[in-house]
């Protein structure tokens, strides 16, 4: 195996890991009102990521400067030809960070109402985002010979990126659920089993549309086998939250991400970005890459580096791992989201 393709392994595997952890994070933000029926039990589901979702985010951080360094033409025509929507994740990303440091300091409702409602917007839209680029990455797009993007933004928005935007939605939604119900006690634990159990079912009808979409597309032996597990997880996620299995439901939703995104970049590899114009213009491996000396020296860091970031972020989830209610608030902060 060359180094390039070791790279794309490498990049597949921050994508699925920053997916998996900030999908959860995402979904919570949305279950703030989807979920919680009053403002204690919005600060619940806060608390519930309020330690771990800045370092959920260092994946994307990753993902993105490995991008950048091993396949800077890849990431060259993915950030210019996607520059809005990226954009819009961006800024939704920051007014995301702002409103968890910002919404407790001060104790007027409209104040903590209104940083309320940012999360869940800013925690709704990436969540769909991400599945339109994700749509278009896999489906490819309109690149010429120069290995730029010619197409317009309304492009992106095609069929397949809409149904991908969707799944990556209702998927997060789920994942955020069973983690909410796995994190906390009480009434809040109950009724967001209720609400997995919904929209578990509502996520399996639209990923096996897209999983299968992809599959008649793009897909092969491998990329079927990966369909096959993330079907089988999701539903034995569905199982599992219906038994109470709080644990597997969230191992096994968990499972369905990562299968999910594994057969994405397996449909696409070798290509990086098809070019929808001419299958000769389409980024692969091999074109798109950095030199072998710029990938070696990448690779001896990686390989330092990782190992003592997935201890430390291993370590934080063990410290945090306690379940949360209402009544763990602080006496003045349960008081004051009460009015």
């Amino acid at each position: 195996m060359e180094l390039h393709d070791v790279w794309f392994v490498l990049i597949a595997v921050l994508w699925t890991g920053y997916f998996f952890l900030e999908g959860f994070d995402f979904g919570v933000g949305i279950l703030t009102k989807l979920l919680a029926r009053d403002r204690p039990e919005r600060r619940v589901l806060i608390n519930t990521i309020g330690p771990v979702w800045d370092g959920n985010e260092v994946w994307l951080l990753t993902a993105g400067g490995a991008t950048f360094a091993a396949f800077p033409e890849w990431y060259a025509t993915l950030f210019s030809g996607f520059y809005l929507p990226l954009l819009v994740v961006l800024v939704c990303l920051i007014i995301r960070g702002v409103a968890f440091e910002y919404r407790a300091k001060r104790p007027e409702e409209a104040w903590q109402r209104n940083w309320e409602t940012a999360i869940f917007w800013t925690s709704l839209l990436p969540a769909f985002l991400w599945g339109v680029a994700f749509g278009n990455i896999v489906r490819g797009v309109k690149i010429d010979q120069h290995f730029e993007y010619v197409g317009g933004v309304g492009d992106l928005f095609n069929p397949y990126a809409l149904l991908g935007g969707l799944v990556t939605l209702t998927l997060f939604t789920f994942h955020g659920a069973v983690f909410t119900a796995l994190k906390t006690v009480g009434d809040i634990r109950i009724r967001a089993r209720k609400l997995a159990r919904w929209v578990g079912l509502v996520t399996a009808v639209v990923a096996l549309a897209f999983l299968l979409w992809t599959q008649a597309d793009s897909g092969d032996g491998k990329s079927l086998a990966a369909l096959i597990v993330a079907v089988v997880a999701l539903v034995a996620a569905l199982v599992a939250n219906q038994v109470g299995r709080e644990g597997w439901a969230f191992a096994l939703s968990g499972l369905t991400i990562v299968a999910a995104v594994a057969m994405l970049f397996l449909s696409l590899f070798p290509n990086v970005m098809p070019s929808t114009l001419n299958g000769d213009w389409s980024l692969t491996v091999t074109n798109a890459s950095s030199s072998p000396y710029t990938l070696k020296i990448m690779t001896w860091l990686a390989a330092i580096a990782t190992p003592l970031v997935l201890l430390y972020q291993g370590w934080t989830y063990w410290v945090f791992r306690k379940r949360i209610g209402t009544q763990h608030l602080a006496p003045d902060a349960a008081a004051g989201a009460a009015h």
